[in-house]
């Protein structure tokens, strides 16, 4: 069926609201990375507690990404590139969600490591999430712009928050063998580390979506996987310098 004029002026006034919606999850998922490592490393409950909160209005977003979704597919029918464009916002507010939800769970433990003395390699914590933070960002803007060589550019850094999980787990291990009082705090950093290289897995999620509404297709190529924790192994006898 030919669509009208009026059918395709609704359509992209619809699909400029699906990109809002999208826009405004990556905005909020990045300030809650953001706010729940800044509480972490200020010790501060409130803040953290403020984070846990704000986690309801990406939820809140991602329902709203369904229901217009849906709402497409029912009354449009999009075809081709028009698929792809409602597919692809449903797979990027997702991802966005998730974030979202590891943002949450680093908050979480702030509530743990305030009642805890201070230990561990807070500023590590802190330059991973900052890059994963770069990444959701730059992302979204890959996601909005329909950026193709941004999103694979992304994709390519994910291989580094990894290798600074590897690093920092080891590093964390190391801290642990100095003594028992250090095992509780530091779980509860190698958690937070886990959840920071989640958010790195997500944003590269969000670009192979932007490749897949771009080409049509997802990378051929398998992602470099710099994530060596699984095998590492720290002598007894090691100290730190």
């Amino acid at each position: 069926m030919q669509q009208t004029g009026h059918t395709v002026a609704a359509f992209d006034t619809e699909l400029e609201a699906l990109h809002g919606h999208v826009r405004r999850m990556g905005e909020l998922a990045s300030e809650q990375l953001r706010a729940a490592i800044a509480a972490l490393a200020a010790r501060d409950e409130t803040a953290a507690a403020a984070v846990i909160a704000g986690d309801a209005e990406i939820d809140a977003g991602e329902q709203a990404v369904e229901a217009l979704v849906l709402r497409m597919l029912a009354l449009r029918q999009p075809m081709a590139r028009d698929l792809r464009e409602v597919v692809a916002a449903l797979k990027v507010a997702h991802n966005l969600e998730r974030i979202g939800d590891f943002s949450r769970n680093c908050a979480k433990r702030t509530m743990a490591l305030s009642q805890l003395p201070p230990v561990g390699p807070l500023k590590s914590l802190e330059r991973m999430a900052d890059l994963a933070g770069e990444m959701v960002r730059a992302v979204v803007d890959a996601y909005v712009e329909q950026d193709l060589e941004k999103a694979l550019a992304v994709r390519a850094r994910d291989a580094e928050v990894d290798a600074l999980y590897t690093s920092l787990f080891r590093e964390l291990l190391t801290y642990m063998m100095e003594g028992p009082q250090q095992i509780t705090p530091c779980t509860h950093l190698l958690f937070v580390a886990k959840n920071i290289e989640r958010i790195g897995d997500h944003a590269t999620n969000v670009a192979e979506a932007v490749c897949f509404l771009v080409r049509g297709r997802r990378p051929e190529q398998e992602r470099a996987k710099e994530d060596h924790s699984s095998f590492a192994v720290v002598d007894p006898g090691a100290r730190r310098n």
